[in-house]
This record gives C-alpha cells, sequence and structure tokens, in this order.
C-alpha cells in the first residue's frame, strides 16, 4: 500500500483537531453517555433511539470535517484516504465473502448460546446498547451501517494518512496509532471490551493495508456490527428481588 497524502496548513489544522478530539474528547464523551444511558434505559422508552440519533449525527459531522480536510489540501487525494477501489477487487470480495460466512456461523451459534439461557460472551460490554423493540432494532441497524462508513473513513482513512503525511511514518505504524484512538473511543466498554475492540480494529486495518481500500474493511465493519448490534438476541433482563420484610424475632 502506498499512500503520499500532502495536507495543506488548514487541512492539517482540521485533520489535527479532529484527531484530538476522537482521542480524548469523543472516549470521555462515549463514557459519559453511556453511564446516563445505563441510568435511564429502564425508566424512559427513548433513551437509546436519542443516543443512537446523537451519535448518528457526530459521526456523520466527522465525515463532513473528513470532507473539508480534502477540499482544503489539493495535495491529498481520496485514494490517499482509501476512498478508491481495491487493487484486487477479485481478492477483496473473496475475503468479505469469508468475514460474512463466518459472521453468519457465529450469529447462529450466539443466538442457540442466548437461547439456552446463557449470556453471550462480551456482549456485558454493551448490553445497554441492545435493541428490545422494533424502533430500538431500526435505529441499532442505522448505527451499525453508520459506525462501518463513517469509523473506517475516519479511522482508518484519515488517521494513517495523517500519521504517514504529517509524522513521516510508514502505513503500518500509522494504522497501529490509528488503532490506539479507535479503540480509546470505545473506552465506555473497560478494559475487556476494548480489547475486543482493538482485535477487530486490527482486522479491518489489515483488510486495508492489504487492499488499499476501505470498500472491504467498511463491509466487514458493518456486517459485525450487525450481527452484534441488531443479530444476536439480548441478554435477559434479570428480574428484581422480591421484597421479603425483615422477621423479628421473638
Amino acid at each position: 500500500m502506498r499512500i503520499s497524502p500532502d495536507f495543506s496548513a488548514l487541512g492539517l489544522a482540521l485533520a489535527v483537531a479532529l484527531a484530538a478530539y476522537l482521542a480524548v474528547g469523543e472516549a470521555l464523551h462515549g463514557k459519559r453517555s453511556y453511564e446516563r444511558l445505563r441510568r435511564t434505559r429502564d425508566t424512559d422508552p427513548k433513551a437509546l433511539t436519542r443516543l443512537y440519533a446523537r451519535w448518528i449525527g457526530g459521526s456523520w459531522a466527522w465525515v463532513a470535517v473528513v470532507g473539508a480536510v480534502l477540499l482544503a489540501s489539493p495535495g491529498v487525494e481520496p485514494s490517499d484516504l482509501g476512498l478508491t477501489a481495491p487493487d484486487d477487487m477479485g481478492g477483496a470480495l473473496g475475503t468479505v465473502t469469508g468475514v460474512a460466512v463466518a459472521i453468519l456461523v457465529s450469529t447462529l451459534a450466539l443466538r442457540r448460546w442466548a437461547r439456552s439461557g446463557r449470556r453471550v460472551p462480551g456482549q456485558d460490554a454493551f448490553a445497554e446498547l441492545l435493541p428490545r423493540t422494533r424502533a430500538e432494532r431500526g435505529h441499532a441497524l442505522a448505527m451499525a451501517v453508520t459506525a462501518g462508513v463513517c469509523e473506517e473513513i475516519v479511522f482508518r482513512g484519515l488517521l494513517i494518512a495523517l500519521g504517514v503525511g504529517a509524522l513521516g511514518l510508514d502505513p503500518r505504524p500509522a494504522a497501529v496509532l490509528a488503532l490506539a484512538v479507535f479503540t480509546l473511543g470505545h473506552l465506555y466498554q473497560g478494559w475487556k471490551g476494548m480489547a475486543a475492540v482493538a482485535a477487530v480494529g486490527w482486522l479491518l486495518s489489515s483488510l486495508y493495508l492489504a487492499t488499499g481500500s476501505l470498500l472491504a474493511p467498511i463491509v466487514a465493519h458493518i456486517l459485525i456490527d450487525v450481527r452484534g448490534l441488531v443479530l444476536t438476541p439480548a441478554p435477559a433482563r434479570r428480574p428484581a428481588e422480591p421484597f421479603a420484610p425483615a422477621r423479628i424475632a421473638g
């Protein structure tokens, strides 16, 4: 993979500002938002759909900044951000097909696991984001598609290009830095959840580095998030323990 982005002063300022926000501001904002959702989920029927609407709007705002970076930087081509067809379309399609088959098999296995009354491994990290109603499932699907498109354009496309063009790194070390920012953005999931996010993020980064295009990572990211948010059953809600009056000794 060869990219040679040449950021203008304005484009560089916009890209660095977005990267700084994603590394710090978005991580803290996401954690606060998730904790608020945890407190209000059972009492406010629209808490989840409102959160998804805010996250979807924020994600597309990031992409708007990427567009501004491209407009302000004549020396940065869309292909420098992975916005191009894969070098090997057949190989990319084969990889995506393999990911889709793996997700299908794992979804069927996890659904059977959930029906048996057991909690799906790793699901507790983002349990409050799992839909319980039709309206919430629609928002979850929109969130999965938005995350697949927007996060790949920003975290894989822009941030790797920034590492190459501004820091002089090769694409692979730049991808490691971008992956660190991507993982921090999921701070609300705790350390175990962030470890899983890092593993998935490295798979997506590898797809990008191998194909030179964001097409395969975007499709794979969407499929992974649809499986996690929409297709895998939410954990059963534990009933509240009945009130038992204290016994008076006598």
